[in-house]
């Protein structure tokens, strides 16, 4: 990641930490009720993302260049369908996913959602997620196996191991250290959402809205291409 990027992700973290102290692994019953409609529909939400062809969606590091040191590390593919990024939709891609665009519109609090694609034996190497504002919503569309019928995708958070299986869902803090690895020969897709934090202090949910404002007007300037 560029060093300003970093100075700046690192202080807003400091910050958060001070004021919200929250564990990696969260409930998603209480901090996220609606994560029901998105696992209720997982299957439809699975056939639309695969007729997406998630394999022309831009890679990681095309959308945010200072991401490159974990999406182009390997030489692997990590790409995201992006559908809503900060609450600025993208029109031609919600068109792609119906059923996901009607959730979505009903689930005001998720900010960002994307379907993820991670090429076969792809390894994001640890890093740090921006801000506590946000939570990580984590939904197995194609999860693949290992010959024991564990799911072959680790991820590392807070130095502890978790998978998902097909169907399964995980709310957690990206701001803890995380990476990820697809230890299989076939790619794993995923749908992750980020949800925005409940019943936070004031002051951070002020700090949390002046920073989404500025990432939209960043992407706005830089005219970042989601297409697809």
């Amino acid at each position: 990641m560029s060093g300003a990027y970093d100075l700046g992700t690192n202080l807003v973290r400091r910050i958060y930490e001070k004021r919200i102290d929250a564990p990696a692994i969260l409930d998603a019953g209480t901090h996220f009720p609606n994560a029901t409609k998105f696992t209720a529909a997982w299957q439809n939400i699975r056939d639309e993302a695969l007729a997406a062809k998630l394999n022309k969606a831009p890679r990681f590091h095309d959308i945010m260049p200072e991401q490159a040191d974990i999406s182009a590390n390997d030489g692997l593919d990590w790409r995201m369908f992006v559908l809503k990024a900060y609450d600025m939709t993208i029109p031609e891609n919600l068109a792609r996913m119906p059923v996901l665009t009607r959730l979505l519109s009903e689930c005001p609090e998720v900010k960002s959602a994307a379907v993820s694609f991670l090429a076969p034996r792809k390894h994001i190497p640890p890093h740090r997620g921006p801000f506590r504002g946000i939570m990580r919503f984590h939904l197995g569309l194609v999860i693949p196996k290992q010959p024991d019928g564990r799911p072959a995708t680790i991820m590392m958070i807070n130095h502890e191991e978790r998978r998902i299986a097909d169907g399964e869902c995980m709310l957690w803090d990206d701001t803890f250290e995380h990476e990820v690895m697809n230890n299989s020969d076939q790619p794993r897709v995923a749908l992750l959402l980020d949800v925005w934090r409940p019943q936070m202090p004031l002051d951070m949910e002020i700090l949390s809205r002046v920073i989404v404002r500025g990432v939209q007007v960043g992407m706005r300037y830089r005219g970042v291409s989601f297409g697809g």
